[in-house]
């Protein structure tokens, strides 16, 4: 199966039911800006062996949309860029990822510096895994 390097809705979490597993299953750990959540579980067959994000920016911390949305839009495009590594050891484990990203700053940070984060979050559940 060739590695594509985009983001389809396969590869977000969206339904509740998932979004309230991973929550109350999952073990999380911060760095700043984010606060990461994590749960990982055996996929049913080859097809969903993948890593899955979801991204969550706080109403609380940015009043406007325009402003959630563009924090949303710079964590998931840094996402789609580094998780490479992530996609291959999924489906060497048959094994599926689910990643939430709270953004915890109050202000919004350059690609950047989300991207240099992104990496050592990615990094880091490499470990894990």
């Amino acid at each position: 199966m060739e590695l594509k390097e985009g983001l389809p809705k396969s590869q977000r979490i969206y339904h509740k039911k998932a979004v309230q597993t991973l929550f109350e299953e999952g073990r999380g750990f911060t760095l700043y800006p984010f606060r990461v959540v994590v749960h990982l579980y055996d996929a049913e067959n080859q097809e969903v062996a993948i890593p899955r994000i979801l991204v969550s920016v706080s109403k609380k911390r940015f009043h406007h949309a325009f402003k959630r949305n563009r924090v949303k839009r710079l964590i998931r495009e840094s996402w789609r860029k580094n998780k490479a590594e992530l996609m291959k050891l999924c489906q060497a484990n048959n094994k599926t990822l689910d990643v939430a990203f709270v953004y915890n700053a109050t202000v919004i940070h350059t690609y950047g510096e989300i991207e240099e984060k992104m990496k050592q979050v990615v990094e880091r559940l490499v470990e894990k895994l």
